[in-house]
């Protein structure tokens, strides 16, 4: 199944994702930066790159919803989508609240809803290579929707459907 959005033949989506994730998971270092430094121009870094990776997480979660829409009901690749899209929404949600918390100065609760978030868009991240690389989601037409898990050790073309097998 491919991706029902595109430009100049590739998908979207997974062209956005880079930005947001990295400025989301850079601010957080410029968290630790600044707790070790108390310079606090690290503080201000970080409030600007949440507030570039939010802007840029929901950009990139517009492809994505449209493509996680076009995926067969009943199917492992609909439920880990889901999996994808919640905990990506969630952190992208923390990370908003942390940035309204930023703008009161410096605080301990704006840093560990980073730091959750974080960890959520490690999970989501995860999740979207698992759906892209291991199911090919997005990217192949042939994608195996019900792959097993890459964690079990088992082929994915164990996903594959009886008309996907004599293809």
């Amino acid at each position: 199944m491919e991706s029902r959005v595109k430009l100049l033949g590739h998908p979207v989506h997974p062209i956005l994702i880079p930005f947001p994730l990295g400025l989301l998971i850079t601010s957080f270092v410029f968290d630790i930066i600044y707790l070790v430094s108390h310079n606090p121009i690290f503080w201000v870094v970080a409030f600007w790159m949440i507030a570039a990776g939010v802007i840029g997480g929901l950009l990139a979660a517009v492809p994505g919803l449209i493509d996680w829409l076009a995926i067969p009901h009943g199917t492992r690749a609909r439920s880990i989508g889901l999996w994808h899209l919640a905990s990506n929404v969630v952190a992208i949600v923390l990370f908003a609240v942390s940035w309204l918390l930023r703008a009161g100065g410096p605080g301990a609760i704006a840093i560990i809803l980073s730091l959750i978030g974080v960890v959520l868009l490690g999970l989501g991240g995860w999740l979207g290579g698992e759906l892209v690389g291991r199911m090919g989601v997005g990217v192949h037409e042939g994608a195996y929707l019900n792959s097993p898990s890459s964690l079990s050790g088992r082929p994915a073309s164990e996903g594959k459907t009886e008309v996907q097998r004599e293809g």
